[in-house]
């Protein structure tokens, strides 16, 4: 049953932009599946779901590693307008804070940039960490970073 709900999860983010685990449940229920909360956070965390760009401007579940158009600047600003809360640097390193569960979605949008002096990101639940490459170039993407924010 946990690997049909799996498959079926997989199939439901692909087709509808689903924000929150609620909406995820009703899905789910629409489907045939008895489901609680606790179910659907478990099976997003099984699964290794990201917050990326939604289409309608917020935020969706996807899987990690799926291919988002993060280089359309409007929306890349939208998910840092909505989701970060500070950016700070050292060395050639980048910290961004962001909302509580929204920071893997902001990195994998941050990873698919195609920004080439950024090497790559590490998310946990709220921070990011991104890594630059020459140092000497550090200040100007936290610029870039900070101006995608609306700060």
């Amino acid at each position: 049953m946990k690997t049909w709900r799996h498959k079926k999860i997989l199939e439901i983010i692909k087709e509808q932009d689903i924000s929150t685990q609620e909406g995820l449940a009703e899905a789910l229920r629409k489907a045939g599946f008895s489901v609680t909360q606790a179910t659907i956070s478990r099976d997003i965390k099984e699964l290794g779901l990201v917050k990326v760009p939604g289409n309608s401007g917020g935020s969706r579940y996807a899987a990690a590693g799926e291919t988002v158009n993060p280089r359309n600047s409007d929306r890349l600003k939208r998910f840092f307008r909505d989701s970060v809360v500070s950016i700070d640097n050292s060395e050639n390193l980048i910290i961004i804070k962001t909302l509580p569960g929204e920071a893997q979605g902001v990195a994998s949008a941050i990873d698919n940039s195609g920004w080439p002096e950024i090497i790559g990101t590490v998310a946990g639940d709220d921070t990011i960490l991104v890594v630059i490459k020459p140092k000497k170039i550090t200040h100007a993407v936290k610029k870039k970073l900070i101006s995608l924010s609306g700060r």
